[in-house]
C-alpha cells in the first residue's frame, strides 16, 4: 500500500484516478481548493482523506505535505482547461505557482514518484503528430502556463535526480467528465433521441478514454527505469473528426436525427489536425491505449445508464 497525495481529485480525471487508487488498496489524500465541488467523489468520500488548501500558500502547503508524507504524488489541479476559465491570474496562481509550491514541498519531504499533468495544447497548432522533443508553440495563455510548469518539473527532476515525469494529455473522455463537454453531451442528448448543436464536422481530436489515462499515471509513477523528467504524450495516436464521432453516436444510440453542422460557432482552438505521437509512452512506460473510440463510447453510455441520478446535471450542461 502506498500513501498517495492527489491534487485535482474532485475534477474529472482526478476523480477517476482516486477511485482506481482506492480499488488498489492505497491510502489516498486529496488536496482540494476552498469552495471545491465534490459531486464526483460523493460515492467514495468516506474512503478518502480531504485536506482543504490553496496551493499558492507555500508555507501551509509545506506543513501539510510534511504531515502526510506521501510515497506517490499525482498533480492534476489546473485552471484554464475549460473555455469559461479565463482568469489569467488564477491560471498563473494554480498552474505555475501552485505547481512550484507543491513540487518544492514534496522535494523537501521526499517521495518515490511524482507525476505532473501537462497538456497537448503546449504544442500549439501542428499539421502533424508532434513528438515530445518538438519545439512548443503554446496557443493560449493556459498553454503558456502549462508549458512553464512542464519545464519547471523537468528541470527539477534532472537537477535533483528525481522521478518526476509529465504526462501531456490529449482529449480525455469518460465517466464524470465535465457537463457541457462534447462526449457526455452527445450521450446525454442521444439517450433522448437528439443531437446537440455541432461545430464544423472536420474539427478533429485525439480521444483517449479516462481508464487508459489512469493506467498511464500508474505506470509513470511506478516505472523506475525511465529518464529523469520524462515527458509523455498520452493520446491514442488516432485522430477522430467530429463527423466520425457523431456517426459513432448515431450508430450506437440508433439515432435517426440528422446533425446540424455549423450550429455551434467555431472556437479559437478548433483545428482539423490534432493527434498524438505516443511512441515514447509505449517504448518507455509500456503504455498503450486499450479502448477504441467505439469501445470507449459504449462504456460511457453504460455509465450514463448506471447513474440516473446524474442525468439532470448533464442535461443542464453544468456542474
Amino acid at each position: 500500500m502506498k500513501r498517495v497525495l492527489l491534487t485535482g481529485g474532485t475534477g474529472f480525471v482526478g476523480a477517476n484516478l482516486a477511485r482506481r487508487l482506492l480499488q488498489l488498496g492505497h491510502e489516498v489524500h486529496l488536496l482540494v481548493r476552498p469552495r471545491h465541488t465534490a459531486w464526483r467523489i460523493e460515492g467514495v468520500r468516506a474512503d478518502l482523506r480531504l485536506h482543504e488548501i490553496d496551493l499558492a500558500d507555500g508555507e501551509r502547503l509545506g506543513n501539510l505535505v510534511r504531515r502526510i508524507g506521501p510515497d506517490w504524488v499525482f498533480h492534476l489541479a489546473v485552471h484554464g482547461a475549460y473555455s469559461w476559465q479565463r482568469d489569467l491570474g488564477q491560471m498563473v496562481r494554480t498552474n505555475i505557482l501552485g505547481t512550484m509550491n507543491l513540487v518544492g514541498a514534496c522535494v523537501a519531504t521526499g517521495f518515490e514518484g511524482f507525476v505532473n499533468t501537462g497538456s497537448s495544447s503546449e504544442y500549439g497548432f501542428k499539421d502533424h503528430a508532434p513528438a515530445e522533443t518538438e519545439a512548443l508553440e503554446p496557443n493560449s495563455y493556459y498553454a503558456v502556463t502549462k508549458s512553464s510548469a512542464t519545464f519547471f518539473c523537468r528541470y527539477t527532476a534532472q537537477s535533483r535526480q528525481l522521478r518526476l515525469p509529465t504526462l501531456r494529455l490529449y482529449s480525455i473522455y469518460g465517466p464524470w467528465e465535465e457537463p457541457g463537454r462534447l462526449l457526455p453531451t452527445l450521450v446525454s442528448r442521444g439517450l433522448e433521441g437528439a443531437l446537440p448543436p455541432l461545430a464544423d464536422p472536420d474539427t478533429a481530436r485525439d480521444y483517449v478514454h479516462v481508464d487508459d489515462a489512469v493506467e498511464a499515471y500508474l505506470l509513470a509513477v511506478s516505472r523506475a527505469d525511465q529518464p529523469l523528467g520524462g515527458i509523455y504524450n498520452i493520446g491514442s495516436g488516432v485522430q477522430t473528426s467530429l463527423r466520425e464521432l457523431v456517426e459513432v453516436a448515431r450508430r450506437m444510440l440508433a439515432l435517426s436525427v440528422e446533425p446540424a453542422w455549423g450550429a455551434m460557432p467555431a472556437r479559437s482552438w478548433d483545428t482539423n489536425v490534432w493527434v498524438a505521437d505516443n511512441r515514447r509512452a509505449a517504448e518507455v512506460l509500456g503504455w498503450r491505449p486499450k479502448l477504441t473510440i467505439e469501445e470507449g463510447f459504449r462504456r460511457l453510455v453504460a455509465w450514463f445508464e448506471h447513474e440516473p441520478a446524474l442525468h439532470e446535471r448533464y442535461r443542464a450542461g453544468h456542474a
